[in-house]
Parts: structure tokens; C-alpha cells; sequence
């Protein structure tokens, strides 16, 4: 596991730490504590910065802002 690196994307704060076959996103500046999302396959080490980003962007794409969380 490696240590937490911050990323900054439109704004919003991310925590992301490379666990083996697994990319954790830890939202710190969300309303919602610990509220973020993973990655994982063979594929999910060897994303670049800017794959991390592109993530990052999809994720944020489908909040909902009234609530915080994923649209239903």
C-alpha cells in the first residue's frame, strides 16, 4: 500500500492510495466523510496521473449535489 497522494480536481480534494491490483479515492473535501470509490483490476496499477483524473472527473460527474452521494 502506498502513502496517500492529493489530488486536486475541479476543486474537489482526493486522497488516492495504490493498494496492490486496487486504486482507493478517499473524497476529503465532499460533505460525506470518507465518502469516495475504488478502482481495481490488472489494468488499475499502472494508472497514469491522468487516468486518475479522468476518474476522479467521472465520479464527480455523477454526484448528486443536493445529497452528496451517487445519483440513485
Amino acid at each position: 500500500m502506498t502513502a496517500p497522494v492529493r489530488f486536486v480536481v475541479d476543486g474537489e480534494a482526493f486522497d488516492v492510495v495504490k493498494d496492490g491490483d486496487s486504486i482507493h479515492h478517499t473524497w476529503v473535501s465532499g460533505p460525506n466523510a470518507n465518502y469516495g470509490f475504488s478502482v481495481g483490476g490488472s489494468g488499475a496499477a499502472s494508472l497514469t496521473d491522468d487516468d486518475i483524473r479522468s476518474e476522479i472527473r467521472a465520479f464527480l460527474a455523477e454526484i448528486d449535489p443536493r445529497t452528496g452521494f451517487l445519483i440513485d
